[in-house]
C-alpha cells in the first residue's frame, strides 16, 4: 500500500457518540468526508436528525440511534442497530461527555456520579458493546481530554477524574484486545475547542487560557477529526494503548 492508502477508510463502518452537536458533528462529518458510513448516537433524537442530514449531504450512510451511554443496554441497542444495517462495526469514537464546574467541597454525590456516568462508564458500556462484535483490524478511539492530564483553572473534579480514567480505561482495553482480538485503542484529548460544553463557561474563560497554548488560538474541529480517522486507520496501525494530545501545546506548558 502507498502511504496515502494508509489513510483511506472508504465503506468503513464508524460509531460516533455524543453526535449531536459540537465536535461530535465535526466527527460525524470528518468520517463522511472521508468515506466512511456513520452510525450516530446521542441522547437526542432531533438534534441526531440534523447531524445525519449532514453525513448524506457528503454521500455517506447514516443511521441515528437515540441513546443514553450511561445506560449498557442502550450502548448495545446503537451496536445492534449498526450490525443490522451495515452488518459490521470498525470504529468507534467515543465522544459522548458532560462537564460540570463545581467546588469539591459543594459537589453533590449525584452531581460527581453523573459525570462519571457519562464520561467514564459510558466510554466502557460503548466499548464493551462494540468489542463484542468487531473484527481484527478494527479500531476505538477514546475522546479523553487535556483536563485527563493536567488542570485548567475551573473546579472540575469529576470532569477530570473521568477524563483520566478514560485514558487508563484506553490502557487497558489496548491490553486486553491487541493481540487477543486484533483491535486498538487509543485516546484522544483534546485542549480547548470551541463546543456546546465550553459554550456553558463563563463569559472570557477560553480567552484566559490563550497565553498556555503555544500555537496562540483554539482548535479546529477538522482538526480533531484529522487526527480520529488517522488513529483509525492502517496509518496508525503499529500504535494501540496511546493518548494523543491535540491542544495546540498546552500539556507540555
Amino acid at each position: 500500500m502507498s502511504v496515502m492508502d494508509l489513510f483511506d477508510v472508504t465503506d468503513k463502518v464508524v460509531v460516533v457518540t455524543g453526535a449531536s452537536s459540537g465536535l461530535g458533528v465535526a466527527f460525524a462529518k470528518g468520517f463522511a468526508e472521508a468515506g466512511a458510513d456513520v452510525v450516530l448516537a446521542a441522547r437526542r433524537a432531533e438534534k441526531l436528525a440534523d447531524t445525519a442530514a449532514a453525513v448524506e449531504a457528503l454521500g455517506r450512510k447514516a443511521l441515528s440511534v437515540p441513546a443514553d451511554v450511561a445506560n449498557p443496554d442502550q450502548c448495545q441497542a446503537v451496536v445492534d442497530g449498526a450490525m443490522e444495517t451495515f452488518g459490521r462495526v470498525d470504529i468507534l469514537i467515543n465522544n459522548a461527555g458532560v462537564g460540570t464546574a463545581f467546588p469539591a467541597t459543594r459537589e453533590t454525590p449525584e452531581q460527581f456520579r453523573s459525570v462519571i456516568d457519562v464520561n467514564l462508564n459510558g466510554s466502557y458500556w460503548m466499548a464493551q458493546a462494540c468489542g463484542r462484535v468487531m473484527q481484527p483490524g478494527s479500531a476505538i478511539v477514546n475522546i479523553s481530554s487535556v483536563l485527563g492530564i493536567t488542570t485548567a483553572g475551573l473546579p472540575q473534579a469529576a470532569y477530570a477524574a473521568s477524563k483520566a480514567g478514560v485514558i487508563g480505561l484506553t490502557r487497558d482495553l489496548a491490553q486486553q484486545w491487541g493481540s487477543r482480538k486484533g483491535i486498538r485503542v487509543n485516546a484522544i484529548a483534546p485542549g480547548f475547542f470551541e463546543s456546546e460544553m465550553t459554550d456553558t463557561y463563563h463569559d472570557g474563560y477560553l480567552e484566559s487560557q490563550l497565553p498556555r497554548v503555544l500555537l496562540g488560538r483554539m482548535g479546529q474541529g477538522e482538526e480533531l477529526a484529522a487526527t480520529a480517522i488517522w488513529l483509525a486507520s492502517a496509518a496508525s496501525g503499529y500504535v494501540t494503548g496511546q493518548t494523543v494530545a491535540v491542544d495546540g501545546g498546552v500539556t507540555v506548558t
